[in-house]
């Protein structure tokens, strides 16, 4: 039969002192982080689901950014095509005057300086950059697509615009787990690289006539103006579908993390109402312990020589 000695009440006493003092820290602990999971052992397989929630809200994040930067970029080029819209419109009204027959020349060459600014408007249109990136040369958004040398009198020499061919690389957003979505478009959609409506081409072929007074030939124009227009009109279509798209996308990330903050919160959270109940029922428990514990340690040899 095992002889239960002083010592081994005492250490019995001290051993269960710990736990109830360590039961009572960590509780208190919950209660001052707010969170039940402070270390991996107060629960290995919620650690687990927590560290996976916490990588997918990280990744959802990451895709929200790209949602936001492809929606601006998005609507800049949507501002940017309208501009170059209104261009061409300004240049199908300046040929329709210029293939009336009755125009003088002096007249003609009026028309021709503001049909020369409306090319350099182009220009500038197509070499628009949105946060340091041409938007109209692909993949190669570091280039500026249009260069041209300068002339004998200090100016840009712009007659080969119509020969410019773009980069047609796409720039892909991640917006969603294994989802991808182009938003760029190319200056060759948009200008038209060696189509016969390039509008470069387009102003180039009613400048010379208007210098000639050939007024048929510039209303022989008038075909391509209106074709790179209906062109011009396919991309902004394009360019409001990925927009609605992109929308879409950030509504459905957005609900999904709601969706993952509250698995987080109830996987990670602790509930206050129980960890007081918990913590005042600990505090009980070890007190009631101390209490105990002063009554079941004997008197030492020293307090009888006392």
């Amino acid at each position: 039969m095992l002889r239960v000695t002083s010592n081994m009440m005492n250490a019995q006493l001290l051993l269960n002192l710990n736990r109830n003092a360590r039961n009572m820290n960590d509780t208190q602990l919950q209660l001052a982080t707010g969170r039940k999971l402070n270390k991996p052992s107060d629960d290995p397989v919620g650690i687990t689901y927590s560290l996976r929630y916490r990588s997918e809200l990280s990744a959802n994040s990451q895709y929200q950014e790209n949602v936001d930067d492809a929606i601006s970029w998005l609507e800049f080029n949507d501002t940017v095509l309208m501009q170059t819209g209104d261009v061409i419109q300004r240049l199908r009204e300046l040929s329709v005057q210029g293939a009336n027959g009755t125009n003088s020349q002096e007249a003609l060459n009026s028309i021709n300086a503001e049909v020369k600014q409306l090319k350099e408007q182009l220009i500038d249109i197509a070499n628009s950059q949105f946060k340091g990136k041409y938007i109209f040369n692909g993949q190669q958004y570091d280039v500026q697509p249009y260069q041209f040398p300068t002339g004998p009198d200090g100016t840009l020499d712009t007659s080969t615009a119509s020969s410019i061919v773009t980069d047609d690389g796409l720039l892909n957003y991640a917006v969603g787990d294994s989802v991808q979505l182009p938003i760029n478009i190319t200056g060759n959609e948009v200008f038209g690289g060696q189509d016969g409506d390039n509008i470069f081409a387009v102003i180039d072929n009613i400048s010379t006539a208007l210098v000639s007074g050939d007024t048929s030939e510039v209303s022989s124009q008038l075909g391509n103006i209106d074709t790179r227009y209906n062109k011009l009109l396919a991309v902004q279509a394009e360019v409001g579908a990925k927009s609605n798209r992109i929308e879409l996308m950030k509504n459905r990330l957005s609900d999904l993390e709601v969706n993952l903050t509250d698995l987080q919160a109830k996987t990670e959270d602790g509930d206050y109402a129980e960890l007081l109940t918990q913590s005042k029922i600990q505090e009980n428990i070890y007190n009631a312990s101390l209490s105990v514990g002063a009554k079941i340690i004997q008197n030492s040899l020293v307090d009888f020589i006392r």
